[in-house]
C-alpha cells in the first residue's frame, strides 16, 4: 500500500491497529482481520475453497444443534479490541452471537486453506484461538483434499483427526459429524 493510500485511509501511524481502525477499511472485496495489533489483509478465495467452504456449511448447517449457529465469512470474532478474526467458518451458541460480531471465542472455528492464508491459518491464527479458548480448530485443505481437527484439552490444541481423501472423518464433538474429505470438492 502506498503512502498516499494509508494516508487517505488514516491508517494508525506507530500503534497496534483496533477494532475501530478495522471499521473504516474499505468494502473492496478483500478480507481484512486483526491479530495482536497486526493488520492481515487477504485476497478473496479461489474457486475451489469457496467449494469446500459451502458443502462443509451444508454439512454443519444440518448437523448442529438447535442451540447453535452456523455461519461462514466474512463474519467477526472479536477475541480483544486488537484481535478481529474471520474464520471461513464458525459455530457458536446462538445466543452468544451479537447483530455485528461473535464477541466471544467460537465452539468451533474451520479453515479452508488457500495458498495466500496457508502458514497464517496453521499457525497464528490457530495460536491465537488456542489462546482465547476456542475448543474446537478445524483446517481443511481442498488440494490434498484433507482435515486435520485439534481441540483445547488443558490450555492447549491437540491433534484428534487427520482423514485424506476418500477416508471418512467422524467425531462425536463439538457435536456428531461425519463425511470424506474428497465429498467436499469436486
Amino acid at each position: 500500500m502506498s503512502v498516499m493510500a494509508a494516508e487517505m485511509m488514516s491508517l494508525p501511524r506507530g500503534r497496534p491497529f483496533t477494532r475501530d481502525d478495522l471499521d473504516a477499511m474499505p468494502d473492496d472485496g478483500h478480507r481484512y482481520e486483526l491479530l495482536d495489533g497486526v493488520l492481515v489483509v487477504s485476497p478473496a478465495p479461489r474457486y475451489v475453497h469457496q467449494l469446500a467452504v459451502g458443502e462443509l456449511h451444508l454439512l454443519l448447517h444440518a448437523a448442529v444443534p438447535e442451540d447453535a449457529q452456523v455461519l461462514f465469512a466474512p463474519f467477526d470474532v472479536v477475541l480483544a479490541a486488537d484481535t478481529v478474526l474471520q474464520p471461513d467458518l464458525l459455530v457458536a451458541p446462538r445466543d452468544a452471537f451479537t447483530e455485528r460480531d461473535l464477541p466471544t471465542a467460537p465452539l468451533l472455528a474451520i479453515e479452508v486453506l488457500s495458498p495466500s492464508t496457508r502458514r497464517f491459518d496453521l499457525l497464528l491464527k490457530k495460536e491465537r484461538l488456542e489462546r482465547a479458548g476456542c475448543q474446537h480448530y478445524w483446517v481443511v485443505d481442498p488440494e490434498e483434499p484433507s482435515i486435520t481437527a485439534w481441540k483445547l484439552e488443558d490450555g492447549a490444541y491437540h491433534q484428534i483427526a487427520r482423514v485424506i481423501g476418500d477416508d471418512r472423518f467422524d467425531v462425536a464433538e463439538p457435536f456428531a459429524i461425519g463425511f470424506a474429505p474428497a465429498d467436499l470438492v469436486p
